[in-house]
């Protein structure tokens, strides 16, 4: 406490070290704030979790690097240059995308290239190809300007003129799967298309179409791979941090947010009790708040509210380490199933893991030598899964599970997968574990519909004083580059008010 016994007003602690939390805690001490962050996880970057094993490196988590804009804004307000910290390559081709007949469509920078290889399989859906990236990038832009840069802390924000005609030009009522049928029909393009949901944990059966805009995002702004792993971003992010004065302390699980009388006045933890007037939590703000306050303290966010949330999609993961090479991997590739819709009911309808999952590959060796022995493969590999129900039980079938992720594989033409020192999973339960995230979803709430897109729960509590949520549970959205967008605009919020 300063002299006349209050709490230091630019005082601020931190719930944990992923994207939202370093970003946030780089931009409020740059205004001066004195920053803790304190990490449950003995290392720092939360759903993203560097492995070395058996000499290949593997990144648990995002692997799908896009908007950098959003990252070098971060070491930029800061007064230094991205470059110092953490160096980005654009990959071209973006991604692989194989289709269960054989054809092969690998995502470009090039419009006239990616409407060529659709144009193999379909010469009408290659000529609206360019159509659609028109209205990709249009929503991009509406969303940029109105949405992804401005925090709605109130129904004010919400409902001002030049917001109601945003959301009118992105079609809020229309699903992304729509949108695409107006454009497309073979499977193939409405299934390269309509994953981009998935990037938000959402169907594209359900989710609005504005998600379309994130084929603008990789195609037109670029996708990117990180010298060293994806895990670099966090730990430059968190070199900057300590620069600026942030202390970040591992091995610390917050138990608790006291409050008093309306406001916050710090954390109990399991290694003792930390004073602030002002806590921002970087985690899932449904599960934070039943785990660290009373109903009676959270009357807006109730039990029952959080229950009528749905959860986003979650993921089952395997690190592959293989003695060889495959030819037809790139740094990212994906195996889509022959029908696409059956995943999506599977996860979202009964809760059970997909019989034929689209399989995600990141293979960082590709672009990098030394992320894995001279001739050997580091994969990553990840399914689509539900979040954790009564539906599914991963302890029992997690290694059957996993033996028809290798089974499906090995018939793509990844012989050999498992020969390798390292086959390890990783399950949707083993993620609401480490990271308490809500039912060990992913990305937060799913973006299925347009309410659980637009009107997320805010970045302010409604209830508490001085307590702040970032992250994928809130504004403005799930995805990396989004979520350390929601740390920068709490950040600069606070400090414009203090």
């Amino acid at each position: 406490m300063n002299s006349n016994g209050q709490l230091g007003s630019r005082r601020a602690i931190i719930i944990g070290a992923g994207f939202g939390g370093l970003s946030c805690a780089i931009g409020l001490a740059t205004e001066g704030y004195d920053v803790t962050i304190l990490e449950k996880q003995p290392t720092i970057g939360g759903k993203l979790q560097a492995l070395e094993l058996e000499g290949y490196h593997f990144d648990r988590g995002p692997s799908t690097i896009t908007m950098p804009h959003v990252f070098r804004n971060v070491f930029e307000r800061a007064g230094r240059q991205m470059e110092d910290y953490v160096q980005l390559y654009e990959l071209e081709p973006r991604t692989r995308n194989v289709f269960a007949d054989g054809h092969v469509v690998d995502l470009s920078r090039s419009a006239e290239y990616t409407a060529e290889q659709i144009a193999v399989y379909s010469p009408e859906d290659a000529r609206n190809y360019g159509r659609f990236l028109q209205e990709a990038s249009a929503m991009y832009r509406e969303a940029d300007g109105q949405f992804l840069n401005t925090l709605l802390l109130s129904w004010r924000d919400k409902i001002k003129p030049s917001m109601g005609r945003s959301l009118l030009r992105v079609r809020p009522l229309t699903t992304l799967q729509s949108l695409l049928k107006r454009y497309f029909r073979h499977p193939h393009t409405l299934m390269l298309l309509g994953r981009y949901a998935t990037y938000v944990g959402a169907s594209p059966y359900q989710a609005p179409a504005i998600f379309a805009m994130l084929a603008h995002v990789e195609a037109v702004d670029g996708v990117y791979g990180v010298r060293g792993g994806t895990s670099q971003i966090v730990h430059g992010m968190a070199r900057l941090a300590g620069e600026l004065g942030v202390t970040i302390q591992t091995n610390t699980e917050v138990t608790r947010i006291n409050v008093h009388s309306g406001r916050v006045s710090g954390v109990e933890t399991n290694q003792g009790d930390y004073e602030a007037p002002l806590v921002i939590v970087n985690g899932d703000v449904l599960s934070a708040s039943r785990m660290l306050l009373s109903e009676q303290e959270r009357p807006s966010l109730s039990d029952r509210r959080i229950d009528a949330y749905e959860p986003s999609l979650s993921g089952f993961v395997t690190l592959a380490g293989v003695p060889k090479r495959y030819d037809g991997l790139l740094h990212h590739t994906v195996f889509f199933p022959e029908y696409y819709e059956p995943e999506f009911q599977s996860i979202f309808t009964q809760k059970t893991a997909p019989a034929d999952p689209t399989l995600y590959i990141c293979h960082s060796g590709y672009s990098e030598p030394g992320m894995a022995p001279e001739g050997a493969s580091n994969l990553f590999i990840l399914a689509n899964a539900p979040y954790t129900s009564q539906q599914w039980n991963w302890q029992e079938q997690q290694a059957a599970y996993g033996e028809r992720i290798a089974s499906m594989l090995e018939s793509y033409g990844l012989t050999g997968i498992r020969s390798g020192p390292v086959w390890q999973h990783y399950t949707p339960a083993d993620i609401q574990r480490d990271t308490y995230a809500h039912r060990g979803a992913i990305y937060g709430i799913s973006s299925n519909g347009s309410k659980q897109t637009f009107f997320r729960p805010g970045n302010r509590s409604p209830d508490i004083q001085g307590l702040w949520y970032v992250g994928g549970t809130t504004h403005p959205g799930g995805g990396t580059p989004i979520v350390t967008l929601s740390g920068q605009l709490v950040a600069k919020h606070i400090a414009s008010q203090s």
